[in-house]
Protein backbone atom coordinates (compact mmCIF):
# COMPACT_ATOMS: atom_id res chain seq x y z
CA UNK A 1 0.00 0.00 0.00
CA UNK A 2 1.36 3.29 -1.17
CA UNK A 3 2.51 5.65 1.52
CA UNK A 4 1.36 9.50 1.27
CA UNK A 5 4.65 12.36 1.85
CA UNK A 6 4.75 12.91 5.33
CA UNK A 7 2.88 15.97 7.47
CA UNK A 8 5.41 18.77 6.30
CA UNK A 9 4.99 22.16 5.38
CA UNK A 10 6.71 20.85 1.62
CA UNK A 11 3.43 19.03 1.52
CA UNK A 12 0.93 21.58 2.83
CA UNK A 13 2.37 24.22 0.35
CA UNK A 14 3.52 21.89 -2.82
CA UNK A 15 2.47 23.49 -6.17
CA UNK A 16 0.56 20.60 -7.53
CA UNK A 17 0.34 16.96 -7.46
CA UNK A 18 1.17 14.11 -10.17
CA UNK A 19 -1.51 11.36 -10.58
CA UNK A 20 0.69 8.00 -11.63
CA UNK A 21 -0.62 4.98 -11.80
CA UNK A 22 0.63 1.71 -10.18
CA UNK A 23 2.42 -1.03 -12.47
CA UNK A 24 -0.27 -4.00 -13.61
CA UNK A 25 1.31 -6.39 -15.76
CA UNK A 26 4.59 -7.21 -17.80
CA UNK A 27 6.70 -4.24 -19.99
CA UNK A 28 9.97 -3.61 -21.81
CA UNK A 29 11.99 -0.46 -21.46
CA UNK A 30 15.40 0.35 -22.28
CA UNK A 31 16.17 1.55 -18.90
CA UNK A 32 14.84 1.01 -15.89
CA UNK A 33 15.13 3.28 -12.72
CA UNK A 34 13.93 2.24 -9.22
CA UNK A 35 12.88 5.27 -7.27
CA UNK A 36 10.95 8.73 -8.17
CA UNK A 37 13.43 11.00 -6.49
CA UNK A 38 15.73 13.83 -7.47
CA UNK A 39 18.69 11.30 -8.75
CA UNK A 40 16.30 8.91 -10.29
CA UNK A 41 13.67 11.57 -11.94
CA UNK A 42 16.86 13.75 -13.46
CA UNK A 43 18.67 10.01 -15.30
CA UNK A 44 15.36 9.19 -16.46
CA UNK A 45 14.50 12.69 -17.72
CA UNK A 46 18.08 12.79 -19.06
CA UNK A 47 18.10 9.61 -20.67
CA UNK A 48 14.50 10.64 -22.30
CA UNK A 49 16.21 13.42 -23.57
CA UNK A 50 18.88 11.60 -25.33
CA UNK A 51 16.14 8.73 -27.03
CA UNK A 52 15.59 6.20 -24.61
CA UNK A 53 12.90 4.47 -23.49
CA UNK A 54 12.71 4.99 -19.55
CA UNK A 55 9.80 3.71 -17.21
CA UNK A 56 10.70 4.48 -13.25
CA UNK A 57 9.29 2.44 -10.48
CA UNK A 58 8.59 4.28 -7.13
CA UNK A 59 7.65 2.41 -4.14
CA UNK A 60 5.22 5.37 -2.67
CA UNK A 61 4.82 8.61 -4.55
CA UNK A 62 6.75 10.95 -6.13
CA UNK A 63 9.09 12.61 -4.15
CA UNK A 64 8.48 10.61 -1.16
CA UNK A 65 11.67 10.13 0.50
CA UNK A 66 14.55 12.43 1.38
CA UNK A 67 13.99 14.37 -1.76
CA UNK A 68 10.68 15.69 -0.64
CA UNK A 69 11.62 16.18 2.94
CA UNK A 70 15.09 17.75 3.28
CA UNK A 71 16.59 20.94 4.47
CA UNK A 72 16.63 22.09 0.58
CA UNK A 73 20.05 23.46 0.94
CA UNK A 74 22.00 23.34 -2.13
CA UNK A 75 25.59 23.93 -1.58
CA UNK A 76 28.57 23.25 -3.30
CA UNK A 77 31.06 19.54 -2.58
CA UNK A 78 30.04 16.40 -0.74
CA UNK A 79 29.30 14.70 3.14
CA UNK A 80 33.19 14.46 3.46
CA UNK A 81 35.88 17.06 2.58
CA UNK A 82 37.68 17.20 -0.01
CA UNK A 83 40.77 15.95 1.59
CA UNK A 84 39.10 13.12 2.59
CA UNK A 85 38.28 11.81 -1.22
CA UNK A 86 42.12 12.98 -2.03
CA UNK A 87 43.29 10.29 0.51
CA UNK A 88 40.99 7.53 -1.66
CA UNK A 89 40.74 8.78 -4.72
CA UNK A 90 44.00 11.05 -5.49
CA UNK A 91 44.19 14.69 -6.27
CA UNK A 92 42.96 14.75 -10.12
CA UNK A 93 40.30 12.29 -9.34
CA UNK A 94 39.06 14.54 -6.20
CA UNK A 95 39.82 17.71 -8.36
CA UNK A 96 37.48 16.13 -11.00
CA UNK A 97 34.57 15.52 -8.64
CA UNK A 98 34.57 19.02 -7.26
CA UNK A 99 34.31 20.44 -10.04
CA UNK A 100 31.59 18.21 -10.95
CA UNK A 101 29.99 18.96 -7.58
CA UNK A 102 30.50 22.86 -8.76
CA UNK A 103 28.38 21.84 -11.73
CA UNK A 104 25.80 19.95 -10.20
CA UNK A 105 24.44 23.25 -8.78
CA UNK A 106 24.60 24.55 -12.62
CA UNK A 107 22.66 22.10 -13.59
CA UNK A 108 20.30 22.02 -11.13
CA UNK A 109 19.38 25.78 -12.40
CA UNK A 110 19.50 24.75 -15.60
CA UNK A 111 16.87 22.58 -14.98
CA UNK A 112 14.80 24.89 -13.22
CA UNK A 113 14.99 27.67 -15.91
CA UNK A 114 14.40 25.11 -19.01
CA UNK A 115 11.46 23.40 -17.18
CA UNK A 116 9.78 26.49 -15.49
CA UNK A 117 9.81 24.81 -12.05
CA UNK A 118 8.44 26.66 -9.34
CA UNK A 119 10.38 25.70 -6.26
CA UNK A 120 11.74 29.25 -4.57
CA UNK A 121 14.70 29.07 -5.70
CA UNK A 122 17.81 31.57 -4.05
CA UNK A 123 21.64 32.38 -3.74
CA UNK A 124 23.64 32.67 -0.97
CA UNK A 125 24.58 30.30 2.11
CA UNK A 126 26.77 30.74 4.91
CA UNK A 127 28.76 27.99 7.26
CA UNK A 128 28.63 29.79 10.65
CA UNK A 129 30.97 29.12 13.21
CA UNK A 130 29.87 28.52 17.00
CA UNK A 131 33.32 28.04 18.55
CA UNK A 132 36.29 29.91 18.16
CA UNK A 133 38.15 26.57 16.53
CA UNK A 134 35.30 26.49 14.05
CA UNK A 135 36.46 30.06 12.64
CA UNK A 136 40.13 28.65 12.25
CA UNK A 137 38.36 25.48 10.46
CA UNK A 138 36.61 28.06 8.24
CA UNK A 139 40.06 29.87 7.44
CA UNK A 140 41.47 27.08 6.52
CA UNK A 141 39.02 25.75 4.70
CA UNK A 142 38.60 28.84 2.37
CA UNK A 143 42.55 28.56 1.76
CA UNK A 144 42.23 25.18 0.49
CA UNK A 145 39.54 25.51 -1.97
CA UNK A 146 40.59 28.40 -3.22
CA UNK A 147 44.64 27.20 -3.53
CA UNK A 148 44.08 23.70 -3.70
CA UNK A 149 40.58 23.66 -5.90
CA UNK A 150 40.38 26.75 -7.81
CA UNK A 151 37.31 28.00 -5.87
CA UNK A 152 37.63 31.93 -5.77
CA UNK A 153 33.74 32.64 -4.39
CA UNK A 154 33.90 32.43 -0.87
CA UNK A 155 34.38 35.40 1.33
CA UNK A 156 35.10 34.63 5.32
CA UNK A 157 33.02 37.01 7.75
CA UNK A 158 33.72 38.22 10.70
CA UNK A 159 31.34 38.22 13.78
CA UNK A 160 30.42 42.01 12.60
CA UNK A 161 29.68 40.79 8.95
CA UNK A 162 27.77 37.52 10.00
CA UNK A 163 25.44 40.01 12.49
CA UNK A 164 25.16 42.51 9.68
CA UNK A 165 23.11 40.00 7.68
CA UNK A 166 21.81 37.15 10.75
CA UNK A 167 20.25 38.95 13.86
CA UNK A 168 21.67 35.86 16.09
CA UNK A 169 24.23 36.28 18.53
CA UNK A 170 25.13 32.75 18.46
CA UNK A 171 27.62 32.94 15.99
CA UNK A 172 31.52 33.98 15.52
CA UNK A 173 32.01 34.21 11.82
CA UNK A 174 31.22 32.31 8.87
CA UNK A 175 32.21 31.40 5.17
CA UNK A 176 29.91 32.97 2.67
CA UNK A 177 29.05 31.14 -0.48
CA UNK A 178 26.67 33.54 -3.12
CA UNK A 179 26.61 30.03 -5.60
CA UNK A 180 25.22 28.12 -3.48
CA UNK A 181 21.82 28.61 -2.10
CA UNK A 182 18.50 26.70 -1.17
CA UNK A 183 15.13 25.29 -2.76
CA UNK A 184 11.82 23.73 -2.10
CA UNK A 185 12.78 20.46 -2.47
CA UNK A 186 9.53 18.74 -3.09
CA UNK A 187 8.52 21.13 -5.77
CA UNK A 188 11.55 20.70 -7.07
CA UNK A 189 10.82 17.49 -7.59
CA UNK A 190 7.49 17.56 -8.65
CA UNK A 191 9.03 19.60 -11.35
CA UNK A 192 11.36 16.84 -12.87
CA UNK A 193 8.56 14.39 -13.24
CA UNK A 194 6.03 16.66 -14.93
CA UNK A 195 9.18 17.14 -16.84
CA UNK A 196 10.30 13.43 -17.02
CA UNK A 197 6.59 12.50 -18.40
CA UNK A 198 6.27 15.60 -20.69
CA UNK A 199 9.92 13.79 -22.27
CA UNK A 200 7.86 10.44 -22.46
CA UNK A 201 9.24 8.80 -19.54
CA UNK A 202 6.50 6.48 -17.48
CA UNK A 203 5.85 6.66 -13.73
CA UNK A 204 4.68 3.95 -12.11
CA UNK A 205 3.98 4.52 -8.34
CA UNK A 206 3.04 2.57 -5.57
CA UNK A 207 5.40 0.08 -7.46
CA UNK A 208 7.70 -1.24 -5.23
CA UNK A 209 10.39 -3.34 -6.50
CA UNK A 210 10.51 -6.65 -4.49
CA UNK A 211 13.03 -8.34 -6.70
CA UNK A 212 15.52 -8.14 -9.04
CA UNK A 213 16.26 -10.94 -11.50
CA UNK A 214 19.92 -9.86 -13.16
CA UNK A 215 19.96 -11.55 -16.77
CA UNK A 216 22.69 -10.26 -19.45
CA UNK A 217 21.24 -7.30 -21.32
CA UNK A 218 17.55 -8.57 -19.83
CA UNK A 219 16.80 -7.94 -16.18
CA UNK A 220 13.47 -8.09 -14.46
CA UNK A 221 12.61 -5.62 -12.05
CA UNK A 222 9.65 -7.59 -9.94
CA UNK A 223 6.73 -5.87 -8.25
CA UNK A 224 4.11 -7.08 -6.43
CA UNK A 225 1.35 -7.03 -9.78
CA UNK A 226 3.75 -6.86 -12.33
CA UNK A 227 7.76 -6.88 -13.67
CA UNK A 228 9.54 -4.50 -15.97
CA UNK A 229 12.57 -5.82 -17.83
CA UNK A 230 14.97 -3.44 -19.07
CA UNK A 231 18.52 -4.03 -20.26
CA UNK A 232 19.56 -1.27 -18.05
CA UNK A 233 18.61 -1.11 -14.28
CA UNK A 234 19.54 2.03 -12.23
CA UNK A 235 19.06 1.89 -8.52
CA UNK A 236 17.98 5.51 -6.83
CA UNK A 237 16.63 4.43 -3.75
CA UNK A 238 19.58 5.80 -1.43
CA UNK A 239 18.23 5.33 2.65
CA UNK A 240 14.91 3.34 1.45
CA UNK A 241 16.21 0.92 -1.05
CA UNK A 242 16.82 -2.00 2.10
CA UNK A 243 18.38 -5.31 1.05
CA UNK A 244 17.37 -4.88 -2.50
CA UNK A 245 20.96 -4.73 -3.89
CA UNK A 246 22.91 -6.80 -1.11
CA UNK A 247 26.36 -6.21 -2.58
CA UNK A 248 25.96 -2.36 -1.52
CA UNK A 249 23.12 -2.26 1.21
CA UNK A 250 26.03 -2.64 4.25
CA UNK A 251 27.80 0.70 2.81
CA UNK A 252 25.08 3.02 3.91
CA UNK A 253 23.36 3.71 7.06
CA UNK A 254 19.79 5.00 7.12
CA UNK A 255 20.19 7.85 9.78
CA UNK A 256 16.57 10.48 10.78
CA UNK A 257 17.03 14.04 10.63
CA UNK A 258 14.22 16.37 11.24
CA UNK A 259 12.75 20.03 10.34
CA UNK A 260 10.37 22.19 11.94
CA UNK A 261 8.40 24.97 9.97
CA UNK A 262 7.03 27.91 12.44
CA UNK A 263 4.21 30.08 11.71
CA UNK A 264 4.45 32.73 8.88
CA UNK A 265 6.45 35.56 10.73
CA UNK A 266 5.32 38.38 7.94
CA UNK A 267 7.86 39.36 5.85
CA UNK A 268 9.25 42.18 8.03
CA UNK A 269 9.99 40.05 11.18
CA UNK A 270 11.50 37.57 8.82
CA UNK A 271 13.70 39.80 6.78
CA UNK A 272 14.79 41.38 10.72
CA UNK A 273 16.02 37.82 11.27
CA UNK A 274 17.96 36.78 7.68
CA UNK A 275 18.10 40.08 5.53
CA UNK A 276 19.74 38.46 2.50
CA UNK A 277 17.14 35.43 2.15
CA UNK A 278 20.45 32.77 2.30
CA UNK A 279 20.40 29.41 4.07
CA UNK A 280 22.87 28.73 7.28
CA UNK A 281 24.39 25.88 8.60
CA UNK A 282 26.40 25.98 11.53
CA UNK A 283 30.12 23.71 11.71
CA UNK A 284 29.18 21.38 14.66
CA UNK A 285 29.23 17.53 13.29
CA UNK A 286 25.40 17.46 14.36
CA UNK A 287 24.58 20.28 12.93
CA UNK A 288 21.89 22.99 12.57
CA UNK A 289 20.98 24.63 9.45
CA UNK A 290 18.14 26.97 8.47
CA UNK A 291 16.27 29.35 6.13
CA UNK A 292 13.38 31.22 5.22
CA UNK A 293 10.83 29.67 3.28
CA UNK A 294 8.86 32.11 0.71
CA UNK A 295 5.93 32.75 2.88
CA UNK A 296 8.23 33.64 5.60
CA UNK A 297 8.51 31.23 8.10
CA UNK A 298 11.57 29.74 10.01
CA UNK A 299 12.74 26.34 8.46
CA UNK A 300 14.60 24.72 10.87
CA UNK A 301 16.47 21.84 11.05
CA UNK A 302 18.67 20.02 13.45
CA UNK A 303 19.32 16.87 15.69
CA UNK A 304 19.54 13.28 14.03
CA UNK A 305 19.06 9.88 15.21
CA UNK A 306 21.47 7.39 14.48
CA UNK A 307 18.74 4.52 15.97
CA UNK A 308 16.19 6.62 13.35
CA UNK A 309 13.72 6.46 16.05
CA UNK A 310 12.17 10.26 16.02
CA UNK A 311 12.59 12.29 19.22
CA UNK A 312 9.10 11.85 21.51
CA UNK A 313 7.90 15.59 20.85
CA UNK A 314 9.82 16.43 17.74
CA UNK A 315 7.62 19.82 17.23
CA UNK A 316 8.67 20.93 21.09
CA UNK A 317 12.21 20.02 19.92
CA UNK A 318 12.36 21.37 17.06
CA UNK A 319 10.97 25.03 18.36
CA UNK A 320 13.62 24.59 21.71
CA UNK A 321 16.50 24.18 19.03
CA UNK A 322 15.27 27.32 16.92
CA UNK A 323 14.85 29.45 20.09
CA UNK A 324 18.52 28.52 21.13
CA UNK A 325 19.69 30.60 17.80
CA UNK A 326 16.90 32.79 17.52
CA UNK A 327 15.53 33.41 21.11
CA UNK A 328 13.31 36.31 20.11
CA UNK A 329 11.18 33.84 18.29
CA UNK A 330 9.87 33.00 21.87
CA UNK A 331 5.92 33.99 21.31
CA UNK A 332 6.28 31.69 17.91
CA UNK A 333 4.36 28.24 17.20
CA UNK A 334 6.12 25.46 15.34
CA UNK A 335 3.49 24.72 12.89
CA UNK A 336 5.28 21.59 11.23
CA UNK A 337 8.04 19.00 12.41
CA UNK A 338 9.01 16.14 10.58
CA UNK A 339 11.57 14.08 9.79
CA UNK A 340 13.05 11.18 7.52
CA UNK A 341 15.78 9.17 6.46
CA UNK A 342 19.32 10.18 4.69
CA UNK A 343 21.84 7.33 4.21
CA UNK A 344 25.11 8.25 4.96
CA UNK A 345 28.59 6.01 4.09
CA UNK A 346 31.41 5.49 6.83
CA UNK A 347 33.84 7.85 5.26
CA UNK A 348 30.77 10.53 4.43
CA UNK A 349 31.77 10.41 0.46
CA UNK A 350 29.16 9.74 -2.04
CA UNK A 351 29.31 5.84 -3.40
CA UNK A 352 28.58 5.55 -7.12
CA UNK A 353 29.13 2.36 -9.12
CA UNK A 354 27.72 -0.44 -10.90
CA UNK A 355 27.13 -4.28 -9.58
CA UNK A 356 27.37 -5.87 -13.11
CA UNK A 357 27.47 -5.05 -16.84
CA UNK A 358 23.82 -2.98 -16.62
CA UNK A 359 23.08 -2.28 -12.83
CA UNK A 360 24.31 1.29 -11.93
CA UNK A 361 23.43 3.22 -8.39
CA UNK A 362 23.94 6.08 -6.64
CA UNK A 363 23.78 6.43 -2.88
CA UNK A 364 24.82 7.69 0.72
CA UNK A 365 25.01 11.51 0.14
CA UNK A 366 25.41 12.05 3.64
CA UNK A 367 23.39 15.27 3.65
CA UNK A 368 24.55 17.04 0.68
CA UNK A 369 21.63 15.47 -1.59
CA UNK A 370 20.29 18.39 -3.12
CA UNK A 371 23.15 19.12 -5.90
CA UNK A 372 25.14 15.75 -5.25
CA UNK A 373 21.59 13.16 -6.48
CA UNK A 374 21.24 15.74 -8.97
CA UNK A 375 24.68 14.97 -10.30
CA UNK A 376 24.37 12.04 -9.87
CA UNK A 377 21.53 11.61 -12.03
CA UNK A 378 23.00 13.30 -14.78
CA UNK A 379 26.32 10.94 -14.73
CA UNK A 380 24.43 7.56 -14.33
CA UNK A 381 22.46 8.67 -17.84
CA UNK A 382 25.94 9.23 -19.23
CA UNK A 383 27.44 6.27 -18.06
CA UNK A 384 23.93 4.42 -19.93
CA UNK A 385 24.84 6.20 -22.77
CA UNK A 386 28.41 4.46 -22.99
CA UNK A 387 29.89 7.89 -21.73
CA UNK A 388 31.23 6.43 -18.37
CA UNK A 389 34.10 8.29 -17.88
CA UNK A 390 32.73 11.13 -15.22
CA UNK A 391 30.46 8.49 -13.59
CA UNK A 392 33.69 5.93 -13.18
CA UNK A 393 35.81 8.72 -11.62
CA UNK A 394 33.42 8.21 -8.32
CA UNK A 395 34.76 4.73 -7.84
CA UNK A 396 38.20 5.65 -6.71
CA UNK A 397 36.14 6.52 -3.16
CA UNK A 398 37.01 3.57 -1.53
CA UNK A 399 33.72 2.61 0.88
CA UNK A 400 33.88 0.43 3.81
CA UNK A 401 30.78 -1.83 5.14
CA UNK A 402 29.45 -0.23 8.67
CA UNK A 403 30.88 -3.00 11.11
CA UNK A 404 28.35 -4.92 13.16
CA UNK A 405 26.24 -6.45 10.47
CA UNK A 406 22.50 -5.98 10.04
CA UNK A 407 21.67 -6.65 13.47
CA UNK A 408 24.48 -4.27 15.56
CA UNK A 409 25.91 -1.39 13.06
CA UNK A 410 22.95 0.64 13.78
CA UNK A 411 23.89 0.12 18.10
CA UNK A 412 27.49 0.37 17.13
CA UNK A 413 27.18 3.54 15.15
CA UNK A 414 24.98 4.98 18.14
CA UNK A 415 28.11 4.35 20.30
CA UNK A 416 30.24 5.83 17.75
CA UNK A 417 28.39 9.18 17.40
CA UNK A 418 28.58 9.79 21.07
CA UNK A 419 31.79 10.95 20.84
CA UNK A 420 30.71 13.26 18.24
CA UNK A 421 28.25 14.91 20.19
CA UNK A 422 30.39 14.99 23.34
CA UNK A 423 32.72 17.23 20.90
CA UNK A 424 30.18 19.79 19.61
CA UNK A 425 29.91 20.53 23.36
CA UNK A 426 33.37 21.70 23.96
Amino acid sequence: MTQAHTDSYYAASANHTLECVSLKGAERTDVCVVGAGITGLTAALNLAERGFKVTVLEANIVGWGASGRSGGQMIFGFGCDMPVIEKSAGKAAAQAMWDMSIEGIDLLRARVQQHQIECDLKQGHLHAAIKPRHVTELEEWQASLEKDYGYPSLSLWDQNQVQQHLNSERYLGGLYDANSGHIHPLNYTLGLARAALAAGVTIYTDSAVIKVVRKSKANVCITANGQVTAQQVLFCGNAYMGNLVPEISNKIMPVGTYIGASEPLGKVRAEALINNDMAVADMNFVLDYFRLSADYRMLFGGRVSYSTIAPANLRHTMLQRMLSVFPQLADVKMDYAWGGNVAITMNRGPHFGQVGEDLYFAQGFSGHGIVATGLAGQLMAEAVAGQAERFDVFSGIRHLPFPGGTLLRTPALVLAMAWYRLRDML
